[in-house]
C-alpha cells in the first residue's frame, strides 16, 4: 500500500527545532508544576510521588501542546 503525504515534508532543521521545543516545553511544565507544589501557600511543602506524577503529566501535556501548535504552523 502506498502512503500518502498530506503536504510538503518539513526540513530536517524544522524537525530538530520542533523536537527541541518539545523538550523545552516538557521541562518548563515539569519544573513549573514541581515549583507550584513546593512553594504554593497552603499546600504541604513536600514533593511526594503524587506531585511527581502530576508534574510528569503536565510536562507531557505541555510537550504535546507545543508540538501540536508548531505542527499547525508548518503548512
Amino acid at each position: 500500500m502506498v502512503e500518502q503525504q498530506k503536504g510538503p515534508r518539513p526540513s530536517p532543521a524544522w524537525a530538530t527545532r520542533r523536537r527541541r521545543a518539545g523538550i523545552v516545553a516538557f521541562l518548563v511544565g515539569l519544573v513549573a508544576t514541581l515549583g507550584f507544589f513546593a512553594f504554593f501557600p497552603g499546600l504541604p511543602h513536600v514533593i511526594d510521588w503524587g506531585a511527581i506524577l502530576v508534574s510528569l503529566a503536565v510536562g507531557g501535556l505541555a510537550r504535546w501542546g507545543c508540538r501540536s501548535w508548531m505542527g499547525r504552523t508548518v503548512s
